[in-house]
């Protein structure tokens, strides 16, 4: 997984959010350049009593609820860009994660659907988390 992500964002300038909390160093990756943290509270995410953490990067604000008690796994997380016009924000909800499962062997297998066309990677390049600029004359 480490791999995919670091192939994607890297190789590929896809931006990815969230992706962090599936790296095998994810604690080392989502504090690396914090310059301030909070602990906010206690809050409820889906029914579930979380605590509400919230960190500031030079170029994001993000907010995690961490679920209280005995698994103390990700419920909620929000991220928020300051380098981009109004701010854009993800918010990732999480609602189950099964850590005492162990997949199948073709868990993973792709079965692509009829019709279905292959692309190289590198047709991933042109996605943006912003859409295409509409032209200045309005028309398509």
């Amino acid at each position: 997984m480490d791999d995919l992500i670091e192939a994607l964002r890297a190789g590929h300038g896809v931006a990815l959010p969230g992706a962090d909390l599936l790296l095998t160093n994810a604690y080392e990756v989502l504090v690396a350049g914090v310059m301030e943290a909070k602990h906010i509270g206690r809050g409820v995410i889906d029914g579930v009593e979380c605590e509400h953490l919230a960190f500031r990067n030079l170029d994001t604000d993000w907010q995690l609820w961490v679920e209280v008690g005995e698994r103390p796994i990700p419920r909620q997380l929000v991220i928020t860009s300051k380098t981009l016009n109004s701010a854009p924000q993800y918010t990732l909800r999480i609602k189950g994660w099964k850590t005492d499962v162990k997949p199948a062997a073709d868990a993973f297998l792709f079965a692509p659907p009829a019709g279905a066309q292959r692309i190289e990677a590198y047709a991933l390049i042109g996605l943006d988390e912003l859409p295409p600029a509409a032209p200045a004359d309005g028309n398509p």
